[in-house]
């Protein structure tokens, strides 16, 4: 960052979206001292951080506990962002004819940092194991869609994303290795499409495929739910592919057109 860029750097705005970001699912609540902890700031601007953010109506405190917590105002950020997402416009028709299609859930997906992000979902009326609501984040190393898109980078790309990640196993069957990761997109690359079999939970098998911008760069991922309950891989591949595949182009021609 440069000397200009420091000048312009508003730590106070800094602190304050640490603070929001710093409640999550482990800490629903939290006292003045446990913010600032969690924040990674002092007590006394966890203080004024706090104090406005409550003044503003995205912290409350709880009457009886005295605990902070977030408010919904807070989604009328997120809200604004899809909203404001052009992507996510045009990619709903195509996620709802995939569901009518495939009479799966459908996802879609935008990379931040070395996760993705669902940013649009279309939910089959059949039981799906994990629920995963707008908003959520999953890492790109052990998923379909995160695996899908980074198979749309190029390789200096990938490896530097995957040693920036924290490879960790989170079931049985999550593949750890760099080398191994890497032969699966290489894999992805030739087939056009990414497969998730139990690697972030177990029940769960998803199919993806990277959704590419105009400057023929990755943008996005779409993938289709396909629970182990209902499909062994071989089908899953089989009957689901061609139809995601056929999505994600669907999609960036659309993009094109705007």
């Amino acid at each position: 960052m440069s000397e200009n860029d420091n000048a312009l750097f508003n730590q106070s705005l800094e602190k304050g979206l640490a603070v929001l970001r710093a409640f999550n699912a482990q800490r629903r609540t939290m006292n003045l001292a446990e913010v600032a902890e969690a924040a990674g700031i002092n007590k006394s601007s966890a203080q004024r951080m706090i104090h406005t953010l409550e003044a503003l109506g995205y912290v409350c405190k709880h009457s009886q506990t005295k605990r902070f917590q977030l408010t919904p105002r807070v989604m009328e950020i997120g809200y604004n962002y899809l909203a404001a997402d052009t992507l996510v416009d045009v990619a709903n028709p195509f996620l709802a004819e995939l569901a009518q299609i495939t009479g799966e859930t459908t996802n879609l997906t935008e990379p931040d940092g070395l996760e993705m992000v669902y940013v649009a979902r279309f939910v089959a009326p059949k039981f799906i194991p994990i629920h995963m609501p707008i908003g959520s984040r999953i890492p790109m190393y052990c998923t379909g869609s995160g695996r899908a898109y980074l198979s749309a980078l190029g390789d200096d790309e990938v490896r530097a994303a995957l040693e920036a990640s924290e490879l960790k196993r989170q079931t049985q069957f999550t593949l750890t290795g760099t080398d191994e990761i890497l032969a699966e997109i290489a894999t992805t690359r030739r087939k056009g499409y990414a497969i998730n079999n139990e690697e972030l939970f177990l029940g769960d098998m998803t199919i993806a495929a990277p959704i590419l911008g105009s400057q023929g760069r990755p943008v996005a991922s779409v993938h289709v739910v396909a629970p182990t309950s209902r499909w062994t891989q071989e089908d899953a591949e089989r009957r689901l592919a061609p139809a995601v595949i056929e999505c994600a182009r669907a999609i960036r021609t659309s993009i094109r057109t705007l």
